[in-house]
């Protein structure tokens, strides 16, 4: 950007619908893009701006009514920029203010917006970055924005005082745009987009980010296998593409439930993984219940067995007689055909590899284990990833993490020791409506991680197509957002649930390519952003891959550093 080349003038808007800006004469309309990044020069203040629509005007009726002949360009070219012109629509997003002008003004001649520009270019570290709480004058000139104003508003990947991320570039500039770790696993977070726009891509990208910067430890659910070891890359059926422990050899370890198939996909060194029917409670089959087709009066029943029997109430019912049941339905006012049908619908269980009567040992204890010596677990499904396979063990597991993760929050709440604060946790899940649709949330381990933020140092990754099957309340929690392509109405609504100025962000929603572009916002990144994704190929493995620690760059060093002393409390 260049003071001498301005793009247009504000001629009218408001703080609430936003600007409308009419383009000069040798500016062409078809170079501005839905999405773009503009700044308005303001006489005190800068502003950064989305290009939220375009348009075409013209300053008299006339022409419309005698438009002039196609093959007549001469006329064309004298109509152009007087008679007809370009307007495009902006959302101010933020402020960029003179650190003397936010303080209280008492006697001061009003600056030229030239002279505001000449003090921005001169040093960037004497300008504040603030919401937008007013508006630039008529006139003021629109400029393209340049990489020191993207720099200004979400930081470079080398930062030694932040562990922020690149998760791509705006979608006309090679400049990257990060994110910040730290504020991202804060909160509860959710990649969404419709089927084939890449989500699992855009997962192991954040993925690989909090790994590499050591922001959290991980805890994927990876229903379709595509995490852990390579995948097929989309769109193409003989490529493939690295998983993260193929990436962080030292730092990913892989959990299966089905160690055959886990075998056939070449990875040797994955651990096997068990549930015994003992850790299966009353709760998990609530979130089943579809699946199972499991009536009010079963769940009932089951809650009485429960009761009576323990945490043994599923081997015991399924081993009962008809006599056996009925006697137990006499002593405890049980209803027999409710237990029948129990029975009957729970011995689809037994077609669950990883379900066994006993387990020789605690394999959900191993996975904590893990997560405590700062290990990322990847748990595999294989064959066993349909809805009743991958909603079960995924609730019995969480359920039994979260649990000790509240014991560990509380004892660090008690002694204020810096050595016993659990590191951050966060869990991956798709397929999320599932478990937290309104129907089901508050009978799921994730309903309440979401609703808890990170009180206990948990939060969700939730991958998802259909975000307006997750109850409203969750999605409000949900801290940042990055969402693909969307074509249904409800869920682009539900994109923009609890978000101020939600409605001049859904039409560029909707004009998203269905490949390589997301919209971000939220508490990662100081404004909403339209980016063109990362690529994940050989470039992205040599950038992001394990390195060993005395190879690191200083700044990342000194990022560890930091990181590791505010771990500790210093």
């Amino acid at each position: 950007m260049t003071a001498e080349n301005p793009l247009g003038s504000v001629i009218q808007g408001s703080l609430s619908q936003g600007l409308e800006v009419r383009l000069h004469a040798d500016v062409s309309v078809e170079d501005m893009r839905v999405g773009k990044f503009l700044v308005v020069q303001g006489v005190r203040s800068r502003f950064f701006c989305m290009l939220t629509d375009v348009a075409l005007g013209t300053a008299t009726q006339r022409i419309l009514a005698n438009p002039p002949d196609p093959a007549n360009t001469f006329l064309q070219e004298v109509l152009a920029g007087t008679g007809t012109y370009g307007t495009i629509n902006l959302s101010p997003m933020l402020m960029f203010t003179p650190k003397a002008e936010s303080e209280p003004r008492r006697t001061k001649t009003r600056s030229k917006a030239s002279d505001s520009l000449a003090s921005y270019e001169a040093n960037t570290n004497d300008v504040e970055l603030l919401p937008v709480k007013t508006i630039p004058a008529h006139f003021s000139q629109v400029y393209d924005a340049s990489e020191r104003d993207f720099r200004a508003v979400f930081g470079w990947e080398d930062d030694p005082h932040r562990r922020n991320f690149a998760i791509g570039e705006p979608i006309d500039m090679n400049v990257p745009i990060c994110l910040d770790l730290d504020r991202f696993v804060e909160r509860s977070n959710g990649v969404f987009g419709k089927s084939g726009t890449g989500k699992s891509f855009l997962t192991r990208l954040l993925l690989s980010g909090i790994i590499r910067r050591r922001a959290a430890v991980n805890l994927i659910f990876d229903m379709h296998s595509e995490y852990g070891w390579e995948a097929t890359r989309e769109g193409k059926q003989f490529s493939t593409v690295k998983g993260l422990r193929q990436l962080f050899p030292s730092q990913v370890q892989i959990y299966t439930l089905d160690v055959e198939s886990t075998r056939r996909r070449g990875v040797r060194d994955a651990q096997e993984l068990y549930i015994s029917y003992d850790q299966i409670d009353v709760e998990d089959l609530m979130l089943v219940r579809g699946e199972l087709n499991l009536s009010e009066a079963s769940l009932e029943n089951a809650i009485i067995l429960r009761n009576e029997f323990g945490k043994a109430w599923i081997s015991r019912l399924l081993s009962m007689s008809n006599e056996e049941i009925q006697e137990f339905c006499e002593v405890k006012m049980g209803s027999k055909s409710s237990i029948m049908a129990l029975q009957r619908k729970l011995t689809r269980l037994d077609d669950l590899k990883y379900l066994r009567q006993t387990c020789p040992k605690n394999y959900v204890g191993q996975i904590l284990e893990s997560l405590d010596a700062g290990k990322h677990v990847v748990i595999e499904f294989g064959s066993q990833s349909n809805l009743l396979s991958y909603m079960l063990a995924t609730n019995v597991i969480a359920r039994r993490i979260h649990h000790a993760y509240v014991h560990k929050a509380e004892k660090f709440l008690q002694t204020k020791n810096p050595i016993d604060r659990p590191q951050p946790l966060v869990i991956t899940i798709e397929e999320a409506h599932r478990f937290l649709d309104s129907a089901t949330v508050r009978q799921t381990i994730f309903g309440t991680i979401a609703r808890e933020m990170r009180k206990y140092f948990v939060t969700l990754l939730v991958v998802d197509q259909r975000p307006s099957g997750i109850d409203n309340e969750v999605m409000s929690q949900v801290g940042t957002r990055i969402t693909a392509l969307l074509n249904d109405e409800k869920d682009i609504e539900a994109i923009f649930t609890g978000v101020s100025g939600g409605q001049a962000l859904r039409s560029v929603l909707a004009k998203l390519d269905s490949k390589q572009q997301a919209l971000i916002l939220g508490h990662a990144v100081p404004m909403p952003v339209v980016i063109r994704t990362r690529p994940y190929d050989e470039t992205f493995y040599a950038q992001i891959g394990e390195t060993p620690w005395e190879d690191l760059p200083e700044t990342e060093i000194l990022q560890a550093a930091e990181a590791a002393k505010a771990d500790l409390g210093f």
